[in-house]
């Protein structure tokens, strides 16, 4: 399916905000630094950046995964970026962000898979912008205990590994994902880290059913989690997985209802909701 020639139903249609984002894209391009938010092609990215906030994507911009979902470039990833931390640090400091959102490529190349640098990200901003919460979503990490122990003994508030999609659909659009590795990762934090809020969130219109959705939000239930996220997937490119449905709102609601009677404390679902979309508003609401 071709994006730019899909017809989109009409809640899926909306103005631009009127506010410009040059200064967020200034501030990311001066200090030489990657958001998910223009890698992944968010839907979101200009009413974001008009806000001043970016999710920032650290070890670079390449992963050594190639989801069929995903828009992240695929390949041999550079070596790590020993200053980026601090980087970030002096972006969050000039954004005056209160609220900060980390994720990375995933960086299976690695012997920790990213953790220390994800750690050294973590302690720089806390350093260096005193009372700023830092959120961070993480890659499966392949499920190395050590890997998510270095990241969350650097104290992030909130852990957030999305598990994406439903689990009968890896094999096709995550060949080199693994679901029972993720669900493990986030049953680990939420059990041994249990002063962290623990965050998941996944996709619908991949080819999944609704029959499907409800299980997968039983599954996130018994990990233990706080906070569920689940959004309209729109396909970013060509090569991408084509959107197999839209989903109406309606049923968004139906989905959070449900989650929510499960006992999860906030569930964000809407078409445009993602993963760290208005993060810091979702984090107040249980701060």
């Amino acid at each position: 399916m071709n994006r730019t020639k899909t017809q989109f139903p009409h809640w899926l249609r909306r103005r631009l905000p009127a506010e410009p984002s040059s200064q967020t894209r200034d501030v990311l391009a001066r200090f030489k630094l990657n958001t998910v938010c223009q890698s992944a092609r968010c839907p979101n990215q200009c009413e974001c950046f008009s806000k001043r906030t970016a999710t920032f994507m650290i070890l670079g911009d390449v992963c050594t995964r190639g989801c069929l979902f995903c828009s992240v470039t695929q390949g041999t990833p550079r070596a790590v970026d020993h200053g980026e931390p601090r980087r970030i640090a002096e972006a969050v400091k000039e954004l005056a962000l209160r609220h900060v959102v980390i994720t990375s490529v995933t960086r299976d190349d690695l012997p920790d898979d990213g953790a220390g640098h994800f750690a050294e990200v973590i302690t720089m901003v806390k350093t260096h912008c005193p009372g700023v919460t830092v959120e961070v979503l993480t890659p499966d990490f392949r499920f190395h205990k050590r890997a998510i122990k270095r990241v969350c003994e650097a104290v992030p508030r909130i852990y957030n590994h999305n598990i994406e999609m439903t689990p009968q659909l890896f094999p096709i659009i995550r060949p080199r994902g693994n679901f029972k590795q993720s669900v493990a990762l986030l049953t680990y934090v939420k059990q041994h880290y249990s002063q962290m809020l623990v965050k998941s969130g996944f996709m619908v219109g991949l080819g999944e059913s609704d029959n499907d959705v409800y299980p997968l939000i039983d599954t996130l239930c018994d990990c233990g989690i706080d906070i569920i996220t689940i959004g309209q997937y729109l396909q970013p490119t060509q090569s991408s997985v084509p959107v197999d449905r839209f989903v109406e709102p309606e049923l968004f609601d139906a989905y959070a209802e449900y989650a929510r009677g499960k006992g999860i404390a906030y569930v964000f679902a809407g078409p445009w909701v993602r993963s760290s979309y208005m993060a810091e508003a979702v984090f107040s609401s249980l701060a």
